[in-house]
């Protein structure tokens, strides 16, 4: 009966891991999740664009949801990257998650479930950044602190270079840099707004003018195009004995005479 307990008690004692195991299982944990997320990339632009309002929130309709395509971190441009693979602590909620995209592309310390909630951890493309913020190159390229960004090639065929995909967050704080205040922001995009419309309207005016124009020049054409007689019957003129015909359209006389 000793013997027995004293075998169960040292199958227990084997059945329990050892730090190293636990550290070696954590780790390849987080290798598993950062494999997924970059999988990610090989998603379409149409199918990264939803899949951004229901995992990620990286973007609204800009393809902001593409993340890491391989393990080789050399295809992408950015500074300050975190190279600890965690825990980190989220600054929303202060759980701990592993690394992530955030982490690791932005240094920023938000868990996965948080960066859902929030569209400021969404992901920009560097032209939407520009129309929706109403910012230049030099703001995003020259200006300092330096913007931190993910290098990607760009899924249109017909595009030149790279996409480039900014943390919505940092993309806020540089227009507020650029344009100090939220309130001169939406004063100049209505006054861009205005003028589209002003010139929309002025496009208008002279196609319709010229329109006009074509429509007088086709009468004018038609006008002074040669007419042709439309003679009426013949009336026998027995003073002169001779015979003449009048234009109904424009009265024109002729006369002749009949052998």
């Amino acid at each position: 009966m000793e013997s027995s307990q004293t075998t169960i008690k040292r199958r227990g004692e084997s059945g329990k891991l050892s730090d190293e195991q636990k550290a070696r299982i954590e780790r390849n944990r987080q290798r598993a999740l950062l494999i997924r997320q970059k999988k990610q990339l090989k998603l379409s632009t149409n199918e990264l664009n939803k899949r951004a309002n229901d995992e990620l929130k990286v973007g609204k309709d800009s393809g902001g949801g593409f993340l890491i395509e391989t393990h080789d971190d050399a295809e992408f441009d950015f500074p300050n990257v975190a190279s600890n693979n965690g825990p980190f602590k989220c600054d929303e909620c202060n759980a701990e998650f592993g690394n992530s995209i955030l982490k690791q592309h932005f240094d920023v310390n938000v868990c996965y479930k948080c960066a859902q909630c929030d569209p400021k951890y969404s992901l920009i493309t560097r032209t939407d950044a520009k129309n929706e913020y109403l910012l230049k190159d030099c703001d995003l390229d020259l200006r300092e602190p330096k913007l931190r960004y993910i290098v990607k090639k760009n899924p249109n065929p017909m595009a030149k270079g790279d996409m480039r995909l900014y943390l919505r967050e940092e993309i806020e704080e540089r227009a507020l840099q650029v344009w100090e205040s939220e309130e001169q922001l939406e004063e100049e995009r209505i006054r861009r707004l205005q003028r589209r419309h002003l010139r929309k309207e002025k496009q208008y005016e002279k196609q319709m003018k010229e329109l006009r124009m074509s429509v007088r020049s086709s009468l004018f054409k038609k006008k002074s195009s040669a007419h042709e007689h439309e003679f009426g019957e013949e009336i026998y003129n027995e003073e002169e004995d001779t015979y003449e015909k009048i234009c109904k359209t424009c009265n024109h006389r002729i006369s002749y005479e009949k052998m």
